[in-house]
């Protein structure tokens, strides 16, 4: 390959920039490319199909290549959204089914209040936070919550790991708009918003501990789709074990007015990517497959015409034919919802292609009022096959055309709810926050949407069963932070009711070493009394090195022993013990994201007159 070859292949979106310098530093000195002058010839223009290949580890498919087999693929593990007037994925397919832009756009405000932020949960000072560009501090939130909804801010997030072995191998690539007058402005003078630009994925990776390779793709409609297409090659080479993809529209003041009159949207969100086969052996929750991208500059063709062969690029990747795909996202049916997002508008389409798929309902399309079923396709001979749906933006001036081609997951029985023995003596639940408010907010958090306060006591073997997979979860799940509580609970309504009491100050609040009980199998104090501990004034390691072989067995041993008491005075000493244990995989169970607790950046550093508001 010589170096207009790779040029060439950068310009198109199948090279990411480090790939790209890699290949350029490392081309032989003697190649005629770099001899011969640039404007000599220039090659016809063709699309950058990323075909998701079968995980490494289980390749079957012949050397000589051929079309995918249909498991093959890359899953999408999660997805995380806010629009105006739309805090969350669930707030906005209600939206979408009211039916287009009468009766359900919402362009009002910004998405989850771009001028409040949680700097403390995120580690920074309000100063600093308050110079991020307002878009980074958005991706910022919902590349977190994202790792969040599927499982992976804590001991599962090491397990995400490169070719090389590395952990933590998560890729971030970002779509963004350009930083508006207005944004610039508000920033002191010599002190341009930090993030803005290409070091936005280096920064979101430092801030978040991920070491895999990141992409930032500035403006245009198909800037998501782009940077999703980048996010596949990086998996595909093994540079990365998951990635996350995110994408932001903001238009703060006068910005948002849209191109072609009226009000413009807005949007932030992100998904996690991994390859279909590890997700699920990993029991990730798999919205849907991308079985394929295509990725092309137009030229001088007409838009459609370029839009229609990256159709047929894609198509072709997938070994399927355009009958076989039964929804169609573009741009004109995102500006019927949400009206135009800018950077944002394929992460929109792409959100309501996936959320058709999982419901099995077609959103009403421009112009009706109702949604209708979706049916699946069958075979001339009577075999049932997946849901199809794409997911293209058409070149402006000056941008990019991109295709995506979704399936819905492999189809499964539903599985039980699997966490190990199901111990009648009670399960050790652990929650942790960056501070005692933060705590507390989690906790009611956790309780209102999973523990309701009207749900019977379920002493039955599967309420003690969802009670482990609840507790296995919090533990592999979720980061670790420095405020901590410890519950043993027989089951959800005694679990729920100690949460709330704790989150009301009505309990735990005078227990703060996690005092208990002289240990035994599964003696872990008072049941449903919560001990609690805020470590951020702690000096030293600790009383257990946690890197040493020898503390991770002793550990291992505590878990399997069910030792609960000392696991929880070990857990409220500072010692982490969640990575202990957790062999053999699990499905993820769904949980609520850790509470933010928003401030205006206005009154960042001031004494609050007014208290935080919880997301």
């Amino acid at each position: 390959m010589d170096h207009r070859d790779i040029l060439t292949r950068f310009k198109n979106g199948d090279l990411g920039r480090e790939q790209a310098a890699a290949l350029l530093t490392g081309a032989h000195p003697d190649s005629a490319a770099g001899e011969a002058p640039l404007t000599t010839a220039v090659a016809p223009a063709r699309a950058a199909v990323s075909q998701p290949p079968p995980a490494r580890a289980l390749t079957t498919a012949p050397a000589g290549g051929g079309p995918p087999d249909p498991a093959d693929g890359y899953a999408i593990t999660a997805l995380y959204g806010r629009f105006p007037d739309a805090d969350g994925l669930d707030a906005f397919w209600h939206t979408a089914v009211l039916g287009g832009r009468d009766a359900g756009r919402r362009t009002s405000g910004s998405p989850g209040g771009a001028g409040d932020f949680d700097a403390v949960f995120f580690g920074l000072t309000p100063q600093d936070a308050a110079l991020m560009d307002p878009q980074e501090r958005l991706l910022l939130e919902v590349l977190w919550q994202t790792l969040e909804t599927a499982g992976c801010t804590g001991a599962r997030l090491d397990t995400l790991t490169a070719a090389d072995g590395e952990p933590r191998a998560v890729g971030v690539y970002v779509a963004h708009d350009p930083v508006g007058r207005a944004v610039a402005a508000q920033a002191p003078a010599g002190d341009a918003p930090a993030g803005a630009g290409v070091t936005l994925p280096a920064r979101l990776s430092t801030l978040l501990d991920l070491r895999g390779p990141g992409h930032c793709v500035g403006g245009g409609g198909a800037a998501f789709l782009v940077a999703l297409h980048q996010a596949l090659s990086a998996l595909r080479a093994g540079e990365c074990g998951a990635a996350l993809v995110g994408a932001v529209g903001l238009r703060p003041g006068p910005d948002r007015r849209h191109p072609e009159g009226g009000e413009g949207g807005e949007g932030v969100g992100a998904v996690l990517l991994r390859p279909l086969a590890a997700a699920r052996a990993a029991g990730d929750t798999v919205h849907a497959v991308v079985r394929a991208t295509a990725v092309a500059h137009p030229g001088r063709r007409a838009r459609d015409a370029a839009a229609d062969r990256l159709a047929r690029r894609a198509l072709a990747a997938a070994g399927v034919t355009a009958a076989g795909v039964g929804l169609r996202e573009t741009e004109t049916t995102v500006a019927a919802t949400t009206g135009d997002t800018g950077a944002a508008t394929g992460l929109t389409a792409l959100v309501r292609a996936v959320l058709q798929l999982r419901h099995g309902t077609l959103l009403p399309a421009p112009g009706d009022s109702s949604a209708a079923p979706w049916t699946r396709p069958h075979e001339e001979s009577g075999r049932e096959l997946p849901r199809r749906a794409t997911v293209a933006v058409r070149p402006t001036a000056g941008s990019t055309a991109a295709h995506v081609l979704l399936e819905e997951p492999p189809r499964r029985g539903p599985e039980p709810i699997t966490a190990g023995p199901a111990a009648a003596s009670g399960e050790l639940v652990l929650l942790s926050a960056p501070t005692p408010e933060h705590l507390a907010a989690t906790a009611r958090r956790l309780a209102d949407r999973v523990l309701p306060a009207n749900t019977a006591a379920d002493g039955t073997q599967h309420g003690r069963r969802l009670l482990a997979a609840l507790a296995r979860e919090l533990r592999l799940g979720r980061a670790v932070r420095d405020c901590r509580l410890a519950v043993v609970a027989r089951d959800t309504g005694e679990l729920g009711a100690a949460l709330r009491a704790f989150a009301d100050g009505r309990d735990g609040a005078g227990d703060q070493d996690g005092a208990g009980d002289q240990d035994g199998a599964g003696a872990g104090g008072a049941r449903g009394s919560v001990r609690c501990a805020d470590l951020r004034g702690a000096q030293g390691p600790g009383v257990l090195f946690g890197e040493l072989p020898e503390t991770r067995a002793y550990l291992a041993a505590l878990w399997r022993g069910h030792r609960l008491d000392a696991l929880a005075r070990l857990w409220l000493a500072g010692v982490d013990v969640t990575a202990a244990g957790t062999a053999g995989a699990a499905p993820v169970l769904p949980l609520p994201t850790s509470a933010l607790l928003r401030r205006p950046l206005r009154e960042a550093g001031c004494p609050a007159t007014d208290g935080p508001t919880p997301s």
